[in-house]
């Protein structure tokens, strides 16, 4: 039986619960299983189907690499550089033009997460462009 079969229902539960970013792959005679949670719960259903599967999580052919999402749009964070401003830019990435500047500390919102390095913020001066994400801390 191909992983995949044996592991339906929890694939199938993945794309239920709102997986995002999801990526399935057979390697090796492991399959894994890639993804961003919207929240505990989603993960943890997740893990009760698996549990119902392999009870005892002996066979070693599922490896979930699932993150859960603690920035939605609309979410605040904290600017958390050690001392200097952080720089916004126009694209995701150091190659692009800055466009502008959050201080040290100030609260920005999310707009949207291009991928987990690059977040689309906007300042409470209306500011908007992406910011290096591991200097971004949620609030709340």
């Amino acid at each position: 039986m191909a992983l995949q079969d044996k592991y339906q229902e929890l694939l199938n539960t993945a794309k239920t619960v709102g997986i995002a970013n999801l990526q399935v792959r057979e390697q090796e005679n492991v399959l894994y299983i890639d993804g961003e949670a919207p929240s505990g719960t989603a993960k943890d259903t997740l893990w009760n189907i698996y549990g119902k599967i392999d009870p005892d999580f002996r066979s070693g052919d599922v490896v979930m690499n699932i993150n859960v999402s603690t920035m939605i749009p609309g979410a605040k964070a904290q600017v958390t550089t050690d001392k200097s401003n952080l720089n916004i830019r126009k694209g995701p990435g150091t190659d692009q033009p800055i466009v502008g500047k959050a201080a040290h500390h100030e609260i920005v919102t999310l707009v949207s997460k291009t991928n987990d390095q690059w977040w689309l913020i906007r300042t409470d001066a209306g500011e908007e462009g992406y910011a290096y994400a591991q200097y971004l801390s949620p609030q709340g």
